[in-house]
């Protein structure tokens, strides 16, 4: 008995003359305007797309995506263009852009099965119901082998595309070379095309800060292609809707206040981190963080004092805001990253794993504060 989507039909479907236009329309904004310029006419990125090959399930998919999620089809031919960028930067040939443009396009189709609260960007997912976003890579990945037109490349890409070569990614922690060529490109084109959609201030700053703080967890080949791009974006006067005065200084002590109380809930519990566990984790994660940190030029310890002395620095005090903000936002992937990989750490059961509980309580409970 073969699948109901096999025989699901719809007007007006998704077809490659359709995603031609739009893709087309999207190289003529920000920020792939800049990647058009980069390569001298859209026609090398477009190139690919006509030899897509579309069933009709996977059409009818797309369909609901465009009509139903607009944001998500937008996105998935965003992240598709960044990919193909770096795909020909790094040296691909035309066909072997092809399957390329495939799992980017089809990387997130599997979201179309998440449950509705994940459209909320009010609603704070945590703890055990992130499984379902840890889903929906292999969701993807199913959809794409139903399909049986695409090359285990492409699946592996689509599985892969928010693994990190540190190993810190999902859903199956790879690093380094076991991640396959496609999904490395999949990686960095995921983060650089978010970085464009959300509502935050000078996207091109903030990812260049972000690429470089962690560095270790994107391909450094890739990378270099992106960089000089987002140097010729920044604007002159990109300070002005920053954080300022109180508002950096309260970031910054939440930083450092960060270190201090995963150093005191280690104290209180007795605990000492082994090689395994939630503990050892943590405490990995942070280190990390602490150097990466460091060799940004930023310290935790250090941030208080040098926003005192950057006062009247617009500039200055606008790398500092961007450095804070995205460590804080690695303390909230810290605490995620631990509660998915153990679900039952909130109970403290043992003392370890108390002191990374009660670590994660005190994190969250800053982060919606």
């Amino acid at each position: 008995r073969e699948p109901i989507d096999q025989h699901l039909s719809v007007e007006n479907v998704v077809n490659v003359a359709s995603l031609l236009d739009t893709a087309r329309t999207l190289c003529e904004k920000l920020p792939l305007l800049r990647l058009v310029q980069a390569l001298g006419s859209p026609e090398r990125l477009l190139a690919p797309l006509r030899f897509l090959p579309l069933t009709g399930p996977v059409a009818f998919k797309l369909t609901v995506m465009r009509e139903q999620r607009p944001e998500l089809f937008r996105h998935s031919l965003q992240m598709m263009l960044v990919s193909l960028f770096l795909g020909i930067k790094n040296g691909m040939s035309e066909r072997d852009c092809v399957p390329l443009a495939a799992a980017a396009l089809l990387h997130d189709v599997g979201v179309l099965y998440m449950a509705p609260a994940w459209r909320d960007p009010q609603n704070k997912v945590t703890g055990i119901e992130r499984k379902h976003l840890v889903a929906h890579p292999i969701t993807a990945m199913l959809m794409v082998r139903d399909a049986q037109v695409y090359s285990r490349a492409v699946e592996d890409a689509v599985l892969e595309h928010h693994e990190r070569m540190d190993g810190t990614g999902y859903p199956r922690g790879l690093a380094g070379a076991q991640i396959s060529p496609l999904g490395r490109i999949l990686i960095l084109a995921e983060m650089v095309a978010a970085f464009y959609e959300k509502a935050i201030d000078m996207p091109a700053q903030q990812l260049s800060l972000a690429l470089r703080l962690n560095h270790r967890k994107f391909p450094a080949d890739l990378v270099a292609h992106v960089l000089p791009l987002l140097q010729e974006e920044l604007d002159p006067d990109r300070s002005q809707a920053l954080p300022t005065g109180e508002h950096i200084n309260a970031m910054a002590r939440a930083l450092v206040q960060a270190f201090q109380q995963w150093d005191g809930a280690k104290a209180e519990q007795g605990t000492v981190p082994g090689k395994d566990g939630p503990a050892a984790f943590v405490e990995g994660r942070l280190q990390s963080l602490q150097k990466a940190l460091t060799e940004a030029g930023a310290h935790p310890n250090h941030q208080v004092q040098l926003i005192e002395q950057l006062q009247g620095d617009a500039d200055g005090l606008a790398e500092v805001a961007f450095v804070v903000r995205e460590a804080l936002w690695q303390l909230e992937s810290i605490v995620n990253s631990c509660q998915r990989r153990w679900p039952g750490v909130l109970e403290g059961a043992q003392p370890a794993d108390l002191a990374v509980a009660r670590w994660c309580d005190w994190v969250r409970a800053q982060a919606s504060g």
